[in-house]
């Protein structure tokens, strides 16, 4: 398994950032590559569509926890998993992201790479905009 860590620190809130992190139907304003979302039958199920691929849907389960500031997303096409951390740092807060790729997606390792710290910059910078 292949693995690796981002992280970047906002000057939001956490409560800011939380709003756009655990709420797939946000994920297309900050995540690099996702084009669209719609809602799963199942709680925390949803269905990502790439950017440019809106006829290629990849099923989604979604865990959250508010009171540990945790979001995990775990693709269920390619097995992808990303664990979601956000921590009050100073005024602002730090967001870290685990990412686990299985070694059958290990070529997709330096394009995760760059979309997770596109990402994770973006979600700094918008919750910042935002609060």
């Amino acid at each position: 398994m292949q693995t690796f860590d981002q992280s970047a620190v906002s000057p939001a809130a956490p409560e800011e950032v939380w709003k756009l992190l655990y709420d797939p139907a946000r994920f297309p304003e900050w995540w690099a590559g996702v084009g669209s979302v719609e809602p799963g039958g199942d709680a925390g199920d949803y269905t990502m569509y790439p950017e440019g691929y809106p006829g290629f849907p990849m099923p989604q389960a979604l865990e959250t926890s508010q009171e540990n500031g945790a979001v995990k997303v775990s693709c269920l096409v390619s097995d992808l998993c990303f664990d979601w951390r956000l921590r009050p740092s100073g005024s602002g807060t730090e967001i870290s992201v685990h990412v686990e790729i299985p070694d059958h997606e290990a070529h997709r390792l330096d394009t995760q790479r760059d979309i997770i710290r596109q990402s994770v910059l973006r979600l700094a910078e918008l919750a910042a905009a935002r609060g």
